[in-house]
């Protein structure tokens, strides 16, 4: 059966990759990012009924048309992918500048929650769904020079945590670490090291068909992507 996706941070790495994953396996996307360019270059790859709009998750006011919009068009969607999320520079935390945690906050954190306030009610009215909170091994683990980053994607762990316990019979919120994969955000950390780990592509071909099988048993469990 095909669902309605909705994915953040499409332009790139997991979410691009997924994105390309469920439309080829017949599901319809609905995915934002913040590179109008790139948005524009999904539009024009996959078009109708899929729906790809510049928005950046860290503006509650823009979220809230974007869900607006996608739940009047497509519905509450079935599937519900906060993936959007940005890492600092590599630095101990007092050299990292307050400008830099504000966005890495207001990105993974808020940016998480501004989606789940505007898409989820539609979701509980129609008593099912399914939201999986991008985590991070660093939402479970630590490692010096990514604080900033560690602490967001631990906050992620407990917010949906939090998510699952509210939720009513038949949904579902999980909280996922995706694995280490060669992205753009693994080579920022990594270097020239990421090129040892997986494509964004290589992992997609486990992981989406992974994410479609989740179900409301699933709920509050901390799962990990195969890969």
């Amino acid at each position: 059966m095909s669902k309605v996706i909705v994915i953040t941070g499409v332009t790139q790495g997991l979410g691009r990759a997924m994105t390309q994953a469920l439309i080829a396996a017949g599901h319809t996307v609905a995915g934002c990012g913040r590179s109008a360019d790139k948005i524009a270059e999904l539009t024009d790859q996959f078009g109708a009924p899929h729906q790809f709009s510049a928005v950046d998750v860290s503006d509650d006011r823009a979220v809230a048309n974007w869900a607006a919009t996608v739940i009047d068009q497509l519905g509450p969607p079935d599937l519900l992918l906060n993936n959007a999320a940005v890492i600092n520079d590599n630095a101990p935390l007092w050299e990292i500048s307050a400008d830099e945690i504000d966005k890495i906050m207001d990105v993974n954190i808020k940016g998480t929650i501004n989606t789940i306030r505007h898409f989820v009610p539609a979701m509980i009215e129609r008593q099912s769904g399914v939201i999986v909170n991008f985590s991070s091994g660093w939402g479970r683990s630590a490692s010096a020079e990514v604080a900033s980053y560690c602490a967001t994607k631990w906050a992620i762990e407990g917010l949906t945590q939090s998510l699952a316990q509210e939720l009513p019979p038949g949904m579902a919120a999980i909280p996922l670490n995706p694995g280490v994969i060669n992205t753009a955000l693994l080579q920022s950390c990594f270097g020239s090291h990421a090129e040892h780990y997986a494509t964004a592509e290589e992992w997609a071909e486990s992981a989406v068909p992974f994410l479609l099988k989740l179900t409301a048993r699933d709920n509050g469990k901390p799962l990990t992507a195969p890969g």
